[in-house]
């Protein structure tokens, strides 16, 4: 009997929130709105989950913005004392805040209206929170694996990612218009969820929404990724996507490729009826990428295993042959993970390409080459008292080149190269590279500019400057990300005469906030605003590129560097 009461319970719950969608939208608007500016709560003093998870099970389709509101707020401290910290930055980034969702609703009443605007005129100064804590931290809800979250659990992480977006993403001006509404739907797919695959799936969908590509590893975490991205199978051939079609470029099992008349050179059109155009949207949908030159290179790489429309062991295929440029169809075999033996091949076939790729560099008697993730090993076993010397050395060789490389094409293995060596040697005392956009601590949820130099360039004490005449080149591609591409941005301002050339970067310049998810999920985002000193724009739009290099299905055979060939041409 009580087994029967707890599932009809349960049942009306469920049956609530799927009728009640405006009633959620509202309710976590205003919790989220309480949660960052009502002092108790954005302090700590009162726990803002308990907030959410005591009341959302009393939202129903009957109620109204006023009534939620009430709910929330019954319990609250309404007298301040306190008012606002005042605004002392000269250039904020506001574009984010926009409160017309309650200030300029017609069906909330002016108590409520009074109410919220008090709330905000008394907001919580950040600046005040204990050492070592921030606005960004959240409580784990760890819950097994395989079991689907309690709707009230669901609800709440629906509920920090719109908080995230609304108070702690700097770029939320520049996402999809449709946000609002896809949230607001997404309390209805919510409601209808009955499986912990299918909320992760909602939740990929969550993090693409963000375009960042800080948040593309959010799927790595998925307890059910293999089946969301379809991985439980590799192909028997290595491949790269080049406009509307999958470059075949090494056969890895020549007999199971030859099998199904399988070359390398062949374009894959269509993967089981889906164009390959359709299959990059649709992974789109669910991979968090600033820029689609960066989803096309994550859905690329051999080793993460996601371009596969379904699970099918065989995949039916449109083919233009490379010979011929005939078109045919044909079913290839896939390769199981499974498969201890042909997997440790693979593994053993991928790491020998990693390394052959790593290996690539600039040999040239003219010409300083810097691999931006190998630039540790210059001071690895050197001791402090001469890095010093050491460094100066490296750098007083490069300046006799007749050009200097920097193949930004990676994460930095060391901040300290460019940071203060570069800088050190080459470039003016005064380094303003960028403008960096903080979190605005006395207004969460705006953004204000550091003026401190102590943010763009260290203080070297009797710092002279060495003024390179010769020819620098900038390489740069998706993989040039974050401190990459912060790095890049320096660089072109110490070299004025450099030239930047690649593809499209990644899109996400800035430091890295980890906000912790129910169900054990940490969502990781651009958590500062990074623009060009003009204040140009460099989220999801990338660094500044003087020329942009795009490869051809024979580019990628021949296994070209043609970053590399552009600086020796320039040479000759």
């Amino acid at each position: 009997m009580k087994k029967t009461s707890v599932l009809l319970i349960f049942f009306l719950f469920q049956q609530s929130v799927f009728a009640q969608k405006d009633q959620y939208d509202d309710f976590i608007k205003t919790w989220n709105f309480i949660k960052y500016y009502h002092p108790d709560l954005a302090s700590g003093k009162i726990n803002a989950d308990s907030l959410f998870l005591v009341n959302v099970k009393n939202i129903s389709a009957q109620d109204d913005f006023n009534s939620i509101t009430e709910k929330l707020t019954s319990k609250l401290n309404k007298k301040f004392t306190a008012s606002a910290p005042a605004e002392t930055s000269r250039d904020v980034l506001s574009k984010n805040q926009n409160f017309d969702w309650f200030q300029k609703n017609r069906k909330v009443s002016s108590e409520n209206k009074d109410l919220l605007n008090t709330i905000y005129k008394h907001r919580y100064n950040f600046e005040n929170l204990p050492k070592g804590k921030l606005v960004s931290d959240e409580k784990k809800y760890p819950f097994p694996k395989t079991e689907n979250l309690p709707i009230e659990y669901r609800l709440l992480a629906l509920a920090k990612i719109q908080g995230i977006v609304d108070y702690l993403f700097p770029h939320k001006y520049i996402m999809d218009k449709g946000f609002e509404e896809f949230f607001k739907n997404s309390l209805d797919e919510n409601s209808k969820i009955n499986s912990r695959k299918d909320f992760e799936i909602l939740m990929a969908k969550f993090a693409s929404k963000l375009k960042d590509s800080h948040a593309f590893s959010f799927y790595k975490q998925l307890n059910y990724k293999k089946d969301i991205f379809h991985g439980n199978y590799l192909a028997p051939f290595d491949f790269q996507i080049v406009d509307d079609h999958i470059l075949v470029t090494h056969l890895i099992f020549p007999e199971i490729c030859s099998k199904a008349q399988i070359n390398i050179g062949d374009k894959i059109t269509s993967i089981n009826g889906k164009s390959i155009p359709q299959i990059i949207k649709e992974k789109g949908e669910l991979l968090s990428t600033s820029n689609n030159e960066k989803l096309v290179y994550v859905l690329s790489k051999y080793e993460n295993n996601l371009i596969w429309p379904d699970d099918l062991s065989q995949k039916s295929i449109e083919v233009k042959s490379g010979k011929s440029n005939k078109r045919f169809s044909t079913k290839i075999d896939m390769v199981d993970i499974s498969n201890k033996e042909k997997y440790d091949f693979i593994v053993t076939y991928l790491q020998d390409k990693i390394q052959k790729r790593e290996n690539r560099k600039i040999v040239h008697d003219d010409v300083a080459y810097f691999k931006i993730n190998h630039t540790y090993q210059f001071i690895n076993k050197v001791s402090n008292d001469k890095m010093d010397a050491v460094m100066d050395s490296i750098l007083v060789d490069a300046s006799k080149k007749k050009a200097i490389v920097f193949d930004m094409r990676a994460y930095p293995d060391w901040g300290g190269f460019v940071n203060y060596y570069i800088y050190k040697y080459f470039s003016p005392v005064e380094n303003y590279f960028y403008k960096y956009y903080a979190p605005n601590l006395k207004n969460i949820g705006t953004f204000f500019y550091l003026e401190d130099r102590a943010h763009y360039f260290p203080e070297i004490k009797d710092k002279k400057t060495y003024q390179y005449q010769g020819k620098v080149f900038i390489l740069v591609n998706p993989e040039s990300q974050s401190a990459s591409e912060w790095y890049t941005m320096s660089l072109q301002n110490i070299f004025p005469q450099s030239l930047t050339i690649g593809q499209q970067s990644a899109g996400a310049d800035g430091d890295l906030v980890k906000v912790n998810l129910p169900g054990d999920y940490l969502l990781e985002f651009t958590g500062n605003g990074i623009f060009y000193p003009d204040n140009s724009q460099t989220q999801q739009t990338g660094i500044r590129i003087n020329e942009l290099i795009k490869y051809k299905d024979q580019d990628f055979l021949d296994k070209k560097d043609l970053e590399f060939e552009r600086v020796l041409k320039e040479l000759k």
